[in-house]
């Protein structure tokens, strides 16, 4: 259960978790929502479409800026706070799980 190496990587695992990719995963899913499960190697195909429903809100985010600039402001606050829930997830994902110890 402690710390152990996996076949073919130099990175090391803790109950499964990917403990040296935690950090870049979170700062991915935080820009690129999706990204970051695909860079942890989770969730793969939902992370595909996380990513390209990103791309294209990022699209519409931009040209809402133009197009009606009073609702942009609350568009980037719906975004970010929208972004930091997959940047949590994203942490939790390459969190180890600690199971309780069995008592005596």
């Amino acid at each position: 259960m402690g710390l152990e190496q996996t076949c073919g990587q130099d990175e090391p695992t803790v109950n499964g978790a990917d403990t040296m990719k935690r950090t870049p995963a979170t700062l991915a899913n935080f820009f690129f929502p999706g990204a970051g499960f695909l860079i942890l190697g989770r969730h793969v195909p939902m992370a595909i479409l996380f990513l390209i429903g990103a791309i294209g809100l990022t699209f519409v985010e931009l040209s809402v800026k133009t197009a009606a600039p009073d609702l942009y402001w609350p568009m980037f606050a719906s975004v970010f706070v929208m972004n930091t829930g997959f940047a949590i997830a994203a942490w939790r994902e390459g969190t180890p799980v600690v199971e309780p110890s069995a008592a005596a």
